[in-house]
């Protein structure tokens, strides 16, 4: 047949090979039989009459009843689209339905979910994945704290002065910040709307900004690691290995009161050996 690339369109709207085959063949518009169709169409007789039964329940076709014989013809096809993209629509909103009220019974069933409350059980989470991913469990952790949120991190990208709005909202509520930072210059800030590598100025006016939050902050001159202690029981630890490509690191959550004690032991190590914001102003003067 001529009309190859017809039978493949129509294929990709859903039609099978023969229903496709018999569709252009009945487009001539006149009333035909099924062994007329079956022939011009080549395919098997057998199968006319299901595909003939199939379109005149669609509406695609009349079936046209004489004396002798069943004659077929087909409506117009600007009709047929009708017919079609009315389907589509009702499919779509079947299935978004469907989608929707599968979704909110698979909610009930997370919210039910109890959480491990046993202090003594020591509960640990891997996450892998993209960085959105993990932030997103980061802030989850940092908003349920209630007390007092440690901190050893390192400056990386692109840094602002101001405090996260978490953070501050959570200094706000009476709770406490303490971070040790890197005294690295490892990143960058922004300067007449440009990201420029930063300097020790940027660094101080970027950790003094922090402390007119409310932050209380060490600058440590010693390479340290990425973790967080929150109120003494959850520690988030960043395992930031830039060899490996975004979606294969992973961050380490350890929900354990006894663990903590050391990780703030680290803590209490690195905030005493590190210096003031004042203390380090003095050593790098510009």
């Amino acid at each position: 047949m001529g009309n190859t690339k017809l039978i493949e369109k129509l294929r990709s709207l859903g039609f099978k090979e023969y229903e496709a085959r018999v569709f252009l063949v009945m487009l001539k518009g006149n009333p035909m039989s099924a062994s007329e169709i079956a022939k011009e169409a080549k395919i098997i007789r057998n199968s006319i009459y299901d595909i003939l039964k199939f379109f005149v329940e669609k509406g695609y076709c009349n079936e046209i009843e004489t004396n002798t014989i069943l004659n077929y013809q087909i409506i117009d096809p600007k009709f047929i689209l009708d017919k079609i993209e009315r389907n589509y629509h009702n499919s779509f909103k079947t299935n978004i339905s469907n989608l929707k009220d599968t979704f909110t019974e698979l909610q009930s069933i997370y919210q039910a979910k109890p959480e491990l409350k046993n202090d003594k059980e020591i509960n640990i989470e891997l996450i892998r994945g993209f960085n959105a991913n993990r932030v997103s469990k980061y802030l989850d952790i940092f908003k349920s704290s209630r007390y007092e949120i440690l901190g050893m991190y390192t400056f990386n990208g692109v840094v602002s002065e101001t405090l996260d709005e978490t953070a501050r909202k959570f200094i706000k509520n009476g709770g406490v910040i303490r971070s040790v930072y890197q005294a690295n210059l490892s990143f960058k800030t922004i300067v007449n709307g440009k990201a420029v590598p930063a300097s020790h100025d940027d660094l101080i006016r970027v950790c003094e900004s922090f402390e007119k939050y409310g932050e209380q902050v060490r600058l440590s001159q010693t390479k340290i690691p990425n973790i967080t202690i929150f109120d003494k029981q959850k520690i988030y630890i960043n395992i930031n290995d830039k060899s490996l490509p975004a979606h294969k690191r992973a961050d380490l959550i350890i929900d354990n009161p006894d663990f903590a004690i050391h990780i703030v032991d680290l803590f209490n190590f690195y905030w005493n050996s590190g210096l003031t914001v004042e203390e380090y102003k003095k050593i790098n003067k510009t």
